[in-house]
This record gives C-alpha cells, structure tokens and sequence, in this order.
C-alpha cells in the first residue's frame, strides 16, 4: 500500500466520504460502496485490506446503538458462526485468487444485490424454518464475503425477512456486518494479506468515513430515503456490470 500515489490517496478518502454518506442517509453500504469504488482503482484483496478498520468502527457504533443486543445474539449466533466459517474459509479465494475473477467476483456480488433489491418484494421467513436457515445463510454470506469482500449478500434479504422491528434490523445489521469484518480479517491476517501500512491507511479512513455519516445522517431529514437508495442501488448495479465485464473488454 506504500506505493499509493497522491491521486490514489485522495480517491480512498473521496470514497469513505461517500461510502459513509450512503451509510447515514439509508443505514447501511458503507462496506459494499467501498469495495465497489475501491475495486475501480486496486485489487479487491487490497479493497477488502483498506474496508476492515473503518468498517468496524462505523458498525460497532451501529451495532452498539440499538436497543437488543443481547437478545438478538442469542436468536442470531448460528448465522453468526456461519459467517465466521464460511468467510475465514472463503478469505483464501480473495487472498490468492487471480485479480481477473476476483474482479468478476465482486461485480457479480454487487449486480446480485442492488438487482434483487431493486426488483424484489419482501420475503418472508417462517419461525420453524429459522434454525435451519440461520447458519445456512450465515455461511452463504461468509464465503461470499470471504470471495468478495461484499457482506450483503444473502444477509440482508434474510435479516429483512425475519419480521424485526426497525431498530432491531437496524442493529442486526450491524451485528451482522461487524462480525463479517471481523472474520474477514482475521481471515486475511492469517494468509498474509493485511499489511501494517495497509491497516495504517485504513485507520486514516475512519475520519472521512464517519463525516460522510454524519452529512448523511443531515441530509436523510432534506432527501427521500427511498428516492436516495433507488438511485443508490441503480449507480450500483451500473458499477457492478463494469466491474464483472472489465476483465473480458
């Protein structure tokens, strides 16, 4: 990461600015726009390196700032433990992977989610079926993320799909995206993929990660949140195309 150039420096910050804006305005896409602009300029392995810090410091806040923590972990820890298995586990595809289909990767996973966001209904998921789906989703979500460095999917649609109260889903997001970020660097760490100049500049991305929190968190009272996130999840779609047919043009 030594080797990143002035530009390269001021696109980083330019991103967590934005990255973070997203995240105030709709509560979440802070890691997901991240990877997805920082896959435009670097390799997703070095992307995912630069998202640990400032990802868990934005989710931890998220995650600390709800109301059932502890209630939450207790209905929520098989898919939990999914998520740590299958990321520590599918972090070797990121670490050592070839940066072509890595690329192809996280284009893929980013068309998967705004596409099924923008054109599905809400989904539901029956109590009885809840044990078994918990760690099966928990798993999907943690070797997508350790392939791509993206935590949103299968997570999100199926997190939405329980029925919990806004503030609860809120927090179970941020739950969920701090333990992937977790599992991702632990992942990472243990192939040799985190440098200490790369988690220095990932500490430095904080700053601007959390002042595009808070100019989002003001500017959510002057715009539609919906009109925001759809146009959001359009320019995401658009990214994740360009990333997923870069390799082959």
């Amino acid at each position: 990461m030594s080797d990143l150039s002035w530009w390269s420096l001021l696109s980083v910050t330019a991103t967590f600015l934005l990255a973070g804006l997203v995240k105030g305005v709709t509560g979440m896409g802070l890691p997901t726009v991240a990877m997805g602009l920082l896959g435009a300029i670097m390799s997703p392995v070095a992307a995912a390196a630069l998202l640990i810090v400032p990802s868990f410091v934005t989710n931890v806040w998220q995650l600390l700032s709800g109301p059932s923590f502890a209630a939450l972990i207790r209905r929520l820890w098989p898919m939990m433990a999914g998520i740590v298995v299958g990321t520590v586990a599918g972090s070797s595809i990121l670490a050592h992977g070839q940066i072509r289909w890595t690329t192809v990767a996280l284009g893929a996973a980013l068309i998967a989610y705004a596409g099924f966001t923008l054109l599905s209904r809400q989904l539901s998921v029956p109590a009885r079926l809840e044990p078994w789906l918990s760690p099966a989703i928990g798993l999907a979500t943690g070797l997508v993320t350790g392939g791509t460095g993206v935590f949103v999917i299968p997570a999100v649609p199926y997190l939405q799909a329980l029925g919990l109260r806004k503030d609860d889903l809120i927090q179970a997001l941020g739950l969920s995206f701090t333990v992937s970020t977790m599992a991702l660097a632990i992942g990472l760490g243990s192939r040799g993929a985190l440098q200490l100049d790369g988690l220095a500049l990932s500490a430095l991305a904080i700053a601007p990660a959390l002042l595009g929190m808070w100019l989002g968190q003001a500017l959510r009272h002057r715009v539609s949140p919906v009109t925001f996130r759809r146009w959001f999840l359009i320019c995401l779609l658009l990214l994740g195309i360009e990333l997923a047919l870069r390799p082959f043009l």
